[in-house]
């Protein structure tokens, strides 16, 4: 009994070691999507962006991880999963290194789309990788090590880009750079995990390779048993899905619940928040170090509810968990734009004194004494004073040092809004999708639904500059929290509860429907 219950921790012991390794690469994903969010205003100023060109080099990463999404399932199914994920691992290394060299504005683009193709891979693969290695019992926790990666990366990337923010006058370059180094360490460490026992049996006809991984992951008796299972498997696998397949009228209630999930996962604003958050809490009038440690907490909570979440999903179920999160992220998104529209922007001998470009200082010397009730009030009175270029740069960097606010409503407003999309739309999304689709489109609904939902991801982010610059943060946040409010409706009419059921049971419920 005693030998039994050693062989039973080691084989425990052998496939959390394995999963902890591969999901190094929702690290990485969560790292390389956050850590931009620090360098925002060094390449901005480094580059002399315009708006479009900002929004293009923050947004760029997704446009690579649609095609990620795209190359990855083909790739994996023909290479493997470990090999792909060892060329994720060099990808991000090569992203890190060159964005952190970049000296011309296209190659640094071409740098962070590399990225981007690794985040696309990682996202997908890493966690069929784990739920095909890992043993039944434990599947669950170990696939969730992804998503716990993935936010503890982007928690770890406000930490990085706090303590390099001052480091140097180039201090992004240090902020993207520092990626290399987990980078490196998980493509060395992929070296060290098997290749997936049943993409072995099923694309390789490597029965025996296969049967010594499961040996070693759950004993004699389970790595007989599921060898037998696959092969079974094997024997009725049916037809694969086309493309095709997912315009067929009998999918029209599953598609609707994917794409409408997908698209309010991202129209509702979250990559602009995260890749924003320091820039956001500035329009807020905090000083660099406080919007930069502000983000910090933005991260930690975001771990934190992400933690709630999986302890919640299956013991209040999916649907009650994306109402609750949807109404409050509402809630958060008006209470911010509240804050912003009540904020008023005041010219006196402290305000003016901070403004760093002297030749802007001294055209707006004569409205000293003067306050304004409204960003959009205040750039109608301005914009014929500056030249265009100065008026860009005023917007960007000098309008912080004017904004009266109650900023500690701010950051409520973007903490609540990131805890409740934390319960909700972000890791109930990705459980509705594996749920809900029949095994035949399954490998090609997925991604498709994927690239759909980074092409939402790419629209917010390219968009959201412009939208500060332009429309101002009051008419920003409120366009969110309109377009949150629809999440709420959209969740209560179409989307079904998944708790308790399985997969055949809520195929047959949603065809039916």
């Amino acid at each position: 009994m005693q030998k039994q219950t050693e062989t039973n921790f080691t084989n425990k012991a052998y496939s959390i070691r394995i999963s902890l390794i591969v999901a190094l690469g929702g690290f990485l994903l969560g790292f390389d999507s956050a850590v931009i969010s620090g360098a925002v205003k060094g390449i901005n100023e480094f580059f002399s962006m315009s708006d479009a060109m900002l929004g293009f080099a923050v947004g760029c990463v997704i446009f690579g991880a649609m095609a990620g999404n795209l190359l990855a399932g083909p790739l994996a199914d023909k290479y493997g999963r470990k090999n792909v994920l060892i060329i994720v691992a060099a990808l991000f290394t090569i992203s890190a290194t060159w964005s952190a060299l970049a000296t011309g504005y296209t190659e640094f683009i071409i740098a962070r789309i590399i990225g981007g193709v690794g985040i696309g891979g990682a996202i997908l693969i890493a966690p069929i990788y784990i739920a095909e290695i890992a043993p039944p019992q434990l599947r669950g926790s170990l696939v969730s090590f992804n998503q716990l990666n993935i936010v503890l990366g982007i928690s770890v990337a406000y930490f990085s880009n706090y303590f390099l923010v001052n480091y140097g006058s180039e201090s992004w370059r240090w902020m993207l750079g520092v990626e290399a180094i987990p980078a490196i360490i998980y493509f060395l460490s992929l070296f060290t995990v098997p290749k997936s026992p049943r993409w072995l049996i099923l694309n390789q006809n490597k029965s025996d390779l296969a049967f010594k991984t499961l040996d070693k992951i759950g004993g004699h008796e389970y790595a007989k048993s599921t060898v037998e299972e696959i092969h079974r498997g094997l024997q009725k696998q049916e037809v694969k899905g086309k493309l095709s397949d997912l315009f067929n009228s009998k999918y029209a209630t599953i598609m609707t619940i994917a794409l409408g999930i997908a698209f309010f996962q991202q129209i509702t604003g979250i990559n602009a928040i995260f890749y924003y958050a320091p820039t956001i809490f500035e329009q807020a009038g905090g000083s660099t170090d406080s919007s930069f440690l502000q983000a910090i907490v933005v991260g930690l909570i975001n771990l934190v509810f992400t933690l709630v979440a999986i302890w919640l999903i299956d013991r209040i179920g999916r649907k009650p968990l994306l109402l609750i999160g949807t109404f409050f992220m509402t809630i958060a998104l008006l209470l911010a734009a509240f804050a912003f529209y009540n904020a008023t922007y005041n010219f006196n001998s402290d305000t003016l004194s901070k403004i760093g470009n002297e030749e802007i200082k001294n055209k707006l010397t004569s409205l000293d004494g003067q306050s304004f009730a409204s960003q959009t009030i205040l750039f109608n009175e301005i914009k014929n004073k500056l030249s265009e270029d100065q008026f860009m740069q005023f917007k960007r960097n000098e309008i912080t040092n004017l904004i009266s606010i109650n900023s500690t409503l701010v950051l409520i407003a973007i903490l609540l809004y990131v805890a409740a999309f934390a319960i909700s739309l972000g890791p109930v999304m990705w459980t509705l999708i594996s749920e809900i689709f029949p095994s035949k489109i399954k490998g090609i609904a997925v991604s498709v639904v994927g690239f759909f939902n980074s092409l939402i991801s790419f629209s917010v982010t390219q968009v959201f500059p412009w939208e500060l610059s332009n429309l101002g943060p009051a008419t920003t946040f409120s366009i969110y929290a309109f377009l949150s409010f629809c999440a709420i409706w959209f969740v209560y009419k179409y989307v079904i509860e998944t708790k308790g059921k399985t997969l055949e049971e809520v195929e047959i419920l949603l065809i039916n429907k």
